[in-house]
This record gives structure tokens, C-alpha cells and sequence, in this order.
């Protein structure tokens, strides 16, 4: 019987589990027949980082480069950049320019909200054909996303603008506000803070370092011309300007509206807060399938009954991991935080990770088999798997590779949404 995708994905799955403890290798699997040949468009969560920065590590691969395996496999694949700090609805405005290419447009009335600016930079575009009609099939150009951490909120606010518009009508008349475009076949989402993490409870913004820490970071990111890390806060005005020399640059980072507006930022939106405001108007899109993938690294302590770091966690994610895993948060609160939040990854919660709930009218189904579009097809947790291994930062785990091309190759499987993405779509 010839194997399907999720078959694969299972195969690959044991695999990747097993660190390479089996002699099956991929080479030796069949892939399922093609569906589709959307290409598939790969986004970073916080504090990701394009391919040309931190001296040829790759945020997707580590020293090694998932992106180009898959290009080599067949699978037409891009890397997306966005801000590493930036809030989900700009991140969204983002990626879309990205994608498609032209100015980013963050918006007439969140800008003035926010009170930041209304532009930012222009892209090339990764993929310029995208929502425009094949004249071969007659279809609209579509693609897979495949988002890491808050690159899973980030596809999914994407996929809300492109397919309803702006919520209130009142962002101006920028593509991605004007709803009607279902361009977008499926997105998967591994590792993401649907819910939020509960690891921004561990920092005050205010009064820990982190504040001033970010300030020095950001500046010390603009002394070099090449820009080894770009953060991208181009509509904070953070960038530095011909002649300012470096403390002038840090007093005016210091300074910015960022700090002030924290709820268009990373740190909010990753927040159960945060996360509960976003689900209330980003909802799954009869058109896409959504698939989700959780990881989880961390065991039930016998004694204490909390949650702590598997062996082989390293001392980066460590004290993070013991911190989420015996978090509480009881009293008077509308968003208690019991035991049920305390399995994690390292950084996110891994009851976080299959789908939105907290606010959130969207319907999660375990993976029967049979990809449903409108739904959360939650494909299983990833045991043993730091919320970095998953995308092989430092080094890439064995059958890591493997998995994102049988990855591929399920996604390349997807029969297209009856009715999704014809040509009067496109405009």
C-alpha cells in the first residue's frame, strides 16, 4: 500500500524520537502524490533573525540550512523575516510585504493607536506571484506557512486580515485590510504560544533588566553597516541616523514609544493576556487547514509533583523550564494559572501549542487521519523536543531534516478547499 503523508510524518516522527536509533531512512519511503505545489513559506518566532545575520547561523537548520534540503528535495521554499520583537499585528503587516513585496503598511488606526509610524521598509518580495490567477489552472497562487513559536499567531493574523480585512474598516485601503483573498492553502504551527507563555510572568518589563538590556542590545545592533542583527523597528523610528554617533542612538532607544506602548509588542502579544485579545478576533478560516504540532521537555517530579527539565535540557532553557513548571497564579485574576500549564517546552507551555482556546471560538480536533480545513488538526506532541530542537538551533537533532521534508511532502498531499481561493478571490 503506498504510504500517505501523515504516514510519513509518523515514520519520520519515531525517527526524530529516537535520535536516530532507526536504520529506516526516508530516502526509502515513497512520497504521496502531489495535491498541490504551493510553495511554503517558513516564520520565525521571537527574536528570529534573517539568513544573511548572526554570521551564517540559520534560525531554520542552525549550522545547517532546512530551507535549502527542502529546495533540494523539490519543495519551493523562503525564509521570512519580521520584526524579532515586534507585536503580532505588525509582524503580520510584515510578513505579508515579505511575501508579496512593496512597503509594509502597518495601518491608519493602529499606527495612531500605537502611536508609531504609519510605513516601514519595502521587500522585494519572496514570492511576488502570490495572489495572483495561474493562467495554467486558473487558481489563485497560494502557499503553505509553516510558523515556529509567534510565527504561528503571526500566520494566523495574516490569514484573518487577508481573508476578513481589518476588523474595524479603518486601516486604510492597503490589500491586506480590504478581506476577500484566501491565499494562504494551510498553515502549520509547531511550538506555538497559542494561549501565551507564562514566562513573561518571570520578568517585570519595568524592573527587571530586560528593559535596559533590549535598549543596549538594539543599539549595539546598528553600530555595524552589515547590521549582524537587524531588529527591525523601523516604525519606532529605531534606526540610527547618518552621523548620530552611538550614545546619542542609545538615549533616543532609551526614549522611544516602544517602551511605553507595550501592548504592540512581542512581549504582550506572547502573554495569556495578550494571546486571550488576539483569539478574540483572529479565528480559523473555513478555507485553510491548520495543523498544529506540540513539544514538550520537561517530566513530573515524584516527589514535589512540579514539572521539571528533562535530562539533555540545556542550562539556556533550564531555569526557564523549572520557573513555567511550577508557575501558579490563583486570587483575583480572570485568568488563573494552575498545574494544567505547568508541561513545557522550555519557553512555551505545551498545553499552549495545539490551537487557541482562551477566548477563542475555534474548534481543536486530534489528527484523524483526514485533513479537515476551518480546524485545528492537532498532529501530536513531540516528547523530549526543547522548543530550539525542533528547529535545530545550535545543531540540527538526527532526523530533523527528515521530518521537515516529510513535512513537506504532507503538505504537497493536500487536495485544495472546494470553493477556496477561485479566481474572482484574487482581486
Amino acid at each position: 500500500m503506498k504510504p500517505t503523508g501523515v504516514s510519513i510524518l509518523l515514520i519520520c516522527l519515531a525517527v526524530l524520537l529516537g535520535c536516530g536509533s532507526s536504520s529506516r531512512t526516508l530516502e526509502s519511503i515513497p512520497e504521496p502524490e502531489r495535491g498541490n505545489s504551493c510553495p511554503i513559506i517558513l516564520v520565525h518566532g521571537l527574536l528570529g533573525f534573517d539568513r544573511d545575520e548572526l554570521f551564517g547561523l540559520r534560525y531554520w537548520g542552525g549550522l545547517s540550512d532546512l530551507e535549502e534540503h527542502l529546495r533540494g528535495a523539490g519543495y519551493e521554499t523562503y525564509s521570512a523575516a519580521v520584526g524579532p520583537v515586534s507585536s503580532v499585528w505588525d509582524r503580520a503587516c510584515e510578513l505579508y510585504a515579505c511575501i508579496k513585496g512593496g512597503r509594509v503598511d502597518y495601518g491608519e488606526a493602529h499606527s495612531k493607536r500605537f502611536a508609531h509610524n504609519r510605513y516601514g521598509r519595502s521587500y522585494q518580495g519572496l514570492y511576488p506571484e502570490w495572489g495572483e490567477v495561474d493562467p495554467g489552472t486558473g487558481q489563485v497562487n497560494k502557499v503553505h506557512i509553516i510558523g515556529h513559536s509567534l510565527g504561528g499567531p503571526t500566520a494566523r493574523a495574516l490569514i484573518q486580515l487577508l481573508e476578513q480585512g481589518a476588523p474595524a474598516r479603518d486601516e486604510g485601503q492597503h490589500p491586506l485590510f480590504q478581506g476577500g483573498r484566501s491565499w494562504v492553502c494551510s498553515l502549520t504551527t509547531i511550538s506555538s504560544p497559542h494561549d501565551g507563555t507564562t514566562l513573561v510572568y518571570r520578568y517585570d518589563w519595568d524592573r527587571s533588566l530586560l528593559r535596559p538590556a533590549f535598549t543596549l542590545l538594539i543599539s549595539l545592533s546598528a553600530i555595524s553597516p552589515g547590521l549582524y542583527y537587524d531588529f527591525k523597528l523601523d516604525q519606532w523610528g529605531l534606526s540610527r541616523r547618518p552621523g548620530e554617533d552611538f550614545f546619542t542612538y542609545r538615549d533616543r532607544v532609551a526614549a522611544s514609544g516602544l517602551w511605553s506602548q507595550s501592548r504592540d509588542t512581542a512581549y504582550y502579544d506572547g502573554s495569556p493576556e495578550g494571546a486571550r485579545e488576539l483569539n478574540g478576533w483572529v479565528k480559523a478560516q473555513p478555507g485553510v487547514y491548520y495543523f498544529s504540532w506540540a513539544t514538550e521537555a520537561t517530566a513530573r517530579d515524584p516527589v514535589s509533583g512540579i514539572q521539571v527539565p528533562e535530562i539533555g535540557v540545556p542550562a539556556r532553557l533550564s531555569s526557564v523550564a523549572r520557573f513555567i513548571g511550577s508557575f501558579i497564579r490563583e486570587g483575583e485574576t480572570d485568568l488563573p494559572i494552575d498545574e494544567t500549564w505547568w508541561r513545557n517546552d522550555g519557553i512555551v507551555n505545551t498545553c499552549s501549542m495545539d490551537g487557541p482556546t482562551l477566548g477563542s471560538t475555534d474548534r481543536i480536533e486530534g489528527y484523524s487521519g483526514v485533513p479537515v480545513p476551518g480546524q485545528w488538526n492537532y498532529m501530536g506532541l513531540l516528547e523530549s523536543t526543547d522548543h530550539l530542537d525542533i528547529i535545530g538551533i545550535p545543531t540540527a537533532r538526527p532526523g530533523l531534516r527528515e521530518w521537515y521534508l516529510a513535512l513537506a511532502a504532507f503538505l504537497a498531499s493536500l487536495p485544495p478547499v472546494p470553493g477556496a481561493g477561485t479566481k474572482e478571490q484574487s482581486r
